[in-house]
């Protein structure tokens, strides 16, 4: 065979947690199995996420006495997918997903832990539950890696504390309380303490946390199964036999190009299309170039996957109420010039934090979600240029809970002030003129909001009213976890655009994950998972880990698929 035909029984195109987990079936039940990745590191976006997967009936749930049930979960999705529930797929979801859980549990060197208080994020719609559906990746030494560590990919610098990614759930409770709890103290500094031994020794933090985490468990799992992985190998074309199926791919390598025949078919898990400029300005609603919307995606998910699976009869769906999962987004100074994304999804539902418009009017109900947020924002700026928005908090908010990028005390807001990421003002009326806020309207918003406080209850938009809302507020605070006065100088701001997480309007698939044509019809050979799989919620965002979640589920029945198996 020359050098440049080679031969598998399935290509794995990307290796985030939807593409690894495809190979990671399709190895365990015999195939021969290789991930070519575009990129130098491995883990896309996955490697950058909280590690969340959202998972309606798992097992580990049912352990903590969580009930839930298939007829509840049908419920909310249906409810969330509205006109784009796809029932045949969600079916396979629900079927799927739980058995996805536990053989990754029993069968890799995944693990999972549940978080029985993270609310779905509607949990008062019909089927929603105020927590258990979303299940977190356990942290992983990185010696699990080996000398692979340095294929990683690291997490993003602006989501660290001096490098150092804090892990979801626990961990970021005792590091919000570390100044007012002995507990939470002593478990900070010992984790500071170990992360300054792991940088003096290793370069970088050897407790890996979050996406960090479950891409090392996977590829952990791949590599002992003996799948192949390729970096800085992007697949270039998709190859078809006489018939149309697809049976393999031209892959571009640091060697050269290379012709890789999949005698199984080939998986398409690119990550979506977050960083592909023209196709997001068609399909986002609102002006997204560069400078006006920001994505904290890796930034190789350039819809590569869908381009390619577009190329041989596939479709990308249309029409959904939302192309992304959005997320509030500031931008923070680096050293070096440039702006990093910070994607806001805990601060906004702390006590005395709220958000206002230019207008200097509050739009939404700030503990919602991330997703929520922005779609609120753009309504709020829909007359508007540009879309955007303003978080507000006071002096003692501040240092109690920080703010964006912005630390809590002892570390000083200072650094964050002189970059120009934090506005500051002695008054309220010094904090709107240095932000260009309307100042009235922004006196009178905040009054009304004071006026709200000692009562529990946000007359405007219900701030604190929902699990989920409480769930990233202060249960220390009364009456209403979600609400603090904004009345102690300085005051602050901190400017927010629309950003996203990652892309739902993929290809148009099938219950096997198979990539279907115009016709409704399967493409022999050609799957696709994660991101490049149209979205199995219609384009809305149902709780913490929706892309994981069904993107590893989906991936199981791909790799399941494609090796002639069943779960």
């Amino acid at each position: 065979m020359p050098e440049t035909l080679l031969e598998y029984d399935l290509l794995v195109a990307g290796s985030g947690a939807s593409g690894l987990t495809a190979a990671i079936v399709a190895a365990k039940h015999g195939l021969k199995v290789i991930v070519v990745e575009k990129e130098a590191v491995f883990g896309g976006t996955t490697a950058l996420s909280g590690g969340y997967l959202w998972v309606p009936n798992n097992h580990l749930d049912a352990v903590e006495g969580i009930k839930d049930s298939m007829d509840a979960a049908r419920a909310y999705m249906r409810h969330e997918a509205g006109n784009h529930y796809d029932a045949e797929r969600v079916e396979a979801f629900l079927e799927a997903g739980p058995k996805m859980v536990s053989f990754m549990q029993d069968k890799t060197a995944v693990r999972f832990e549940a978080s029985p208080l993270f609310s779905d994020y509607h949990p008062d719609a019909p089927g929603g539950m105020p927590g258990g559906r979303s299940i977190l990746t356990k942290p992983v030494d990185a010696k699990v890696l080996g000398e692979d560590i340095e294929r990683l990919r690291p997490p993003r610098p602006e989501l660290t504390l001096f490098g150092l990614a804090i892990g979801s759930g626990k961990e970021l409770w005792h590091f919000y309380r570390a100044t007012q709890r002995l507990e939470s103290f002593v478990y900070v500094a010992r984790r500071l303490t170990r992360y300054g031994f792991d940088r003096l020794l290793k370069g970088r933090s050897q407790l890996l946390t979050n996406g960090n985490a479950l891409a090392a468990r996977l590829f952990r799992s791949a590599r002992d199964l003996g799948v192949e992985l390729w970096l800085d190998s992007p697949v270039k074309a998709l190859l078809r036999d006489e018939n149309g199926a697809v049976t393999g791919a031209e892959v571009q390598t640091p060697k050269g190009s290379r012709h890789i025949v999949a005698r199984r078919g080939v998986v398409l898990a690119c990550g979506g299309f977050p960083l592909d400029i023209a196709r997001r300005q068609t399909l986002y609603g609102h002006r997204a170039d560069l400078d006006e919307h920001w994505s904290a995606a890796s930034p190789g998910n350039t819809g590569d996957g869908i381009r390619l699976g577009e190329t041989v009869g596939g479709n990308a769906v249309k029409g959904y109420p939302n192309a992304a999962a959005w997320a509030p987004t500031s931008l923070v100074p680096r050293e070096d010039g440039t702006k990093g994304p910070f994607p806001h999804f805990i601060d906004r539902g702390k006590p005395g934090v709220i958000a206002v418009t230019r207008a200097g009017r509050r739009f939404v109900n700030e503990s919602n979600s991330y997703h929520d947020f922005v779609q609120g924002m753009k309504r709020a700026c829909s007359s508007e240029k540009p879309v955007e928005a303003f978080l507000i908090a006071d002096h003692k908010t501040i240092r109690k809970y920080g703010l964006g990028h912005v630390k809590p005390a002892p570390l000083p807001v200072g650094p964050s002030i002189r970059s120009g990421y934090l506005i500051v003002g002695e008054t309220l009326a010094d904090l709107a003129n240095n932000a260009g806020i309307e100042v009235g309207e922004f006196e009178r918003t905040i009054a009304k909001w004071n006026a709200d406080v000692p009562t529990g209850m946000d007359s405007a938009f219900g701030k604190g009213s929902t699990a989920y809302n409480r769930f990233h507020g202060d249960p220390e605070v009364k009456p209403n976890p979600c609400m603090a006065p904004i009345a102690n100088g300085p005051f602050y701001a901190v400017r927010v655009l629309p950003g996203d997480i990652g892309t739902f309007a993929g290809l148009r698939t099938d219950a096997h994950a198979r990539v279907i044509d115009a016709n409704g019809r399967p493409i022999p050979g050609l799957y696709a998972v994660g991101n490049d799989m149209a979205s199995v919620l219609g384009g809305n965002y149902s709780g913490g880990g929706i892309t994981l979640g069904p993107g590893m589920t989906f991936g199981y029945i791909a790799g399941l698929h494609a090796a002639g198996a069943r779960s």
